[in-house]
Formats: structure tokens, C-alpha cells, sequence
């Protein structure tokens, strides 16, 4: 699918660093699409608070916010803890929200009439097959975009460039620079020392 036939795009939101800097970068490279952001609420409370304001102020036409905490615990949580469920010592966390949101995306695309999902999962992680293995039991045929595989940005440094250039709010400076992902069950960090290997 050419990039300008793409009109209508569904982007799974959280509202960090990455996805708030996608919006006016789908905008600036795919034509001026509408885009309609989609928080999955998976339980992190506060961190939903002002997303709708922020959202709109960087392009976004509207905020949809998915109450997915039910389907969260009935479906992934029980019955991963009921199996033992980890990853070596690694309790899961992030892992079992991604398939949740993935669905819903998927099923606010088709409903929305629209012509992607997007999703700031970076190229190096599991998060982006999660997501993509979820869209596509879904919508098989929903084209995704990735930014993550497609655009210049190399690092978290390079996005606050991209962010402060483009009047894009962050709720982080260089001085705190981390990325969280949070749910019900859990919250994970990555970033500044955490990704120093020294």
C-alpha cells in the first residue's frame, strides 16, 4: 500500500515519548492522515490522565480509551498464573498486555473504517511481534506501520530533538529519559544507565 492512500491510520497510544512524536511524524510522512489514537487501559491508572488533551494538541483526531483491564485479568493473567507462566526467571509483565491491546486495535480499525495501525514498538524487541502477531490474528489484512523500521531516529536523545522541534509536551527530560511500561500486574524500566551493558 503506497504511503497516500493511506487516510486514516489507528495508533495504539500510551502517550511516552515515542508514540507522542509519532503522531506529527505519520502527519509529515504519510501524507497528513487522520489519525485516531487508541490507549488501551491495561491498569496503569494515573498515566491515562491528560492523554485526550495531548493527543489532540500533536494531531491525533481523537483519543479512544479501551477499558481492557477485565479482559487482561480474566484472559492472560489467571490463566498465565495458573500455568507458571515465565520467560527463565523473568516473571511476565509487559508481555501480557501487548496481545490484549493488539486485538483491540485491530477491531477499532476495522470499526473506524481505517486504513492502518501504527505502533512505536522499537525494531529490536519482542513487543512489535506481539503486537503485529495480535493485529494480524484480527485483521489479517490491515497493513502496519512501524516507525521504529522506518524512520532516521536512532535514539531516545534523537526523539526529544524530534519532540522539542515539533512542540510536542513530554512528561520526561533528558535527565529522565526512561521508558516505563506499566499495567495492573506490573512495571518495567529501560533506558539511560539501564541500557549501558558496562
Amino acid at each position: 500500500m503506497k504511503k497516500k492512500s493511506i487516510r486514516k491510520i489507528v495508533l495504539a497510544y500510551s502517550g511516552g515519548l515515542d508514540t507522542s512524536i509519532i503522531i506529527p511524524w505519520l502527519k509529515e510522512n504519510y501524507d497528513n492522515p487522520e489519525i485516531i489514537a487508541v490507549s488501551g487501559d491495561v491498569g496503569q491508572g494515573d498515566e491515562l490522565e491528560g492523554l485526550e488533551e495531548k493527543a489532540i494538541k500533536t494531531g491525533a483526531a481523537k483519543l479512544i480509551v479501551a477499558d481492557l483491564v477485565d479482559e487482561m485479568v480474566d484472559g492472560i493473567i489467571i490463566p498465565a498464573l495458573k500455568m507458571g507462566a515465565k520467560y527463565e526467571k523473568y516473571l511476565l509483565g509487559t508481555a501480557f498486555a501487548r496481545p490484549v491491546i493488539g486485538k483491540k486495535l485491530a477491531e477499532i480499525a476495522l470499526a473506524e473504517g481505517a486504513d492502518a495501525i501504527c505502533h512505536g514498538a522499537t525494531g529490536k524487541g519482542n513487543d512489535q511481534v506481539r503486537f503485529e502477531l495480535a493485529i494480524k490474528r484480527f485483521a489479517p489484512d490491515m497493513p502496519i506501520i512501524a516507525p521504529w523500521r522506518e524512520w532516521d531516529i536512532k535514539s531516545r536523545d534523537e526523539e526529544i530533538d524530534y519532540a522539542e522541534a515539533h512542540h510536542v509536551p513530554l512528561r520526561i527530560s533528558r535527565e529522565t529519559n526512561y521508558s516505563k511500561d506499566k499495567n495492573l500486574w506490573h512495571l518495567s524500566h529501560e533506558g539511560l544507565d539501564l541500557e549501558d551493558p558496562a
